[in-house]
């Protein structure tokens, strides 16, 4: 009773809405959440969030976490990381951490002088990407995620000292604890390594984030060939009972306690970085994505049903991060590629009544743009401190196409490299920043992820 009262309570009188913060490949996840919320306590950067814009929001202040046993987000020490005078940028955080933003909002339309204001809590969740795309193990056998992995990491370098210990490896002998962790490492630097290279599908996540479980048998496995029914006893047979014992302690708790109760959900992407990396590491983000939009389809998996007991994610923001490496008349295009990447999976998913974006982004703004004359012709640049030297450089990353299918085809082909461009990212420093009164951080379009995500809300 105590519940549903409350549940009531914030409904009616002080409604919560969770959004969840996710990112994949260094997006930038840290910086978001922290320039966000710097944005919603100084509206002044914020004219696309209507209910800023009208004036209708009185204060906004943080209060502790509903939840204890979550750390608190640590957004003072990162926002004095993105301002010193000599600004950085701020560490990644590589566990579940939450921060309550709330607003005092005045009511609109008919409502306005009918009614005081009332307050709107705001619950950011920041979990690493990773974790979010354990959810798909939670619809495959281990024989089904081993296949899948072996065919994925054929051909990849970075897989080549896993591949070889495989191929020296048999599954039916009996379990040597040695060969076993021996495996777990090597699968576990292919995935390290692979993240490095730009790819996206990094799974399980917690071998790379393992937190109080390094060492432990639950992450002390890795996919072999063979269903994971070999004989009792066996290498095979215990590996699948490990991954069987993952999924069930590792992943569905988290999804339990966190992803479950979340309304909205944000997935920011380095898209810019994948290009550079090049096709395989485009094509590898847009499986990474389909696998994302089938955490909103519960409907697929008896568990995942049970788990979010009729709620739904409302809305689901795909936001490619860096836009301010680029020239803004090129953001159009980014956002463009964006979209074909998760266009296929979001036919797909069906998911009940929840809306999706894609929009292209900057976060904290590290770069001025500029034209300059090159070799006879214009040339529109950006630019900014690059981050290794600390100098003043301009910076032209490529033109990106203006049909996404030029990018996405040759990827989807297994193409090696791009054929007729040369796609470039630069490292750029934090700017040191004057911030007038009122003002936050500057940025590229958070004023508009905000209103996507909450302006139905205030």
């Amino acid at each position: 009773m105590e519940t549903v009262q409350d549940t009531v309570s914030e409904t009616l009188f002080e409604p919560v809405i969770r959004i969840g913060v996710t990112g994949l490949a260094r997006a930038g996840k840290t910086v978001f959440i922290t320039s966000l919320v710097a944005n919603l306590l100084d509206r002044g950067r914020m004219p696309h969030l209507l209910a800023a814009a009208d004036g209708r929001i009185d204060a906004a202040f943080l209060q502790p976490q509903p939840d204890d046993t979550v750390p608190r987000f640590d957004f003072e020490s990162h926002l004095a990381d993105l301002t010193a005078r000599e600004p950085r940028w701020p560490d990644s955080t590589r566990t579940v951490s939450e921060l309550r933003l709330s607003l005092r909002v005045r009511r609109g339309g008919l409502l306005a002088g009918l009614q005081g204001p009332r307050t709107v809590h705001i619950d950011i969740v920041d979990y690493p990407g990773e974790w979010l795309l354990d959810l798909a193990l939670l619809e495959k056998s281990y024989g089904a995620w081993s296949a899948e992995m072996l065919a994925r990491i054929e051909g990849r370098g970075e897989a080549a000292a896993y591949r070889d210990l495989v191929a020296q490896t048999d599954p039916a002998a009996p379990l040597e604890e040695t060969r076993a962790q021996a495996l777990a490492s090597e699968f576990t630097a292919y995935l390290t390594a692979a993240r490095a290279a730009g790819y996206s599908d990094c799974t399980p996540g917690r071998f790379l984030l393992p937190g109080d479980l390094a060492g432990s048998p639950v992450l002390t496995f890795a996919p072999l060939p063979g269903d994971g029914s070999g004989p009792r006893g066996s290498l095979l047979r215990e590996m699948a009972r490990r991954y069987e014992a993952y999924r069930k302690s590792v992943v569905r708790p988290f999804f339990r306690e966190h992803f479950a109760k979340i309304d909205r959900q944000v997935v920011l992407v380095d898209v810019l970085g994948a290009i550079h990396k090049g096709p395989q590491a485009v094509e590898d983000m847009r499986g990474a994505m389909a696998d994302i939009l089938s955490a909103f389809r519960p409907g697929q998996n008896a568990f995942l049903t049970q788990l979010f007991q009729g709620r739904r994610v409302g809305k689901i923001l795909f936001a490619a991060t860096k836009a301010d490496h680029l020239h803004h008349n090129q953001h159009a295009k980014l956002t463009a590629i964006t979209e074909a990447l998760v266009r296929g999976a979001s036919d797909r998913a069906k998911f009940a009544g929840a809306t999706t974006a894609a929009m292209s982004i900057a976060s904290l703004r590290a770069t001025t743009e500029e034209t300059i004359t090159h070799d006879g012709k214009t040339l529109d640049v950006v630019r900014g401190r690059l981050l290794e030297t600390g100098k003043q450089a301009a910076f032209h990353p490529g033109a990106l196409p203006d049909d996404p299918g030029h990018l996405l085809t040759p990827a989807r082909a297994g193409a090696e490299k791009w054929l007729d461009q040369d796609y470039r990212v630069m490292n750029f420093a934090p700017q040191p920043l004057t911030l007038r009164p009122g003002e936050g951080p500057p940025h590229i379009r958070l004023d508009h992820a905000a209103q996507f995500l909450l302006g139905d809300r205030l």
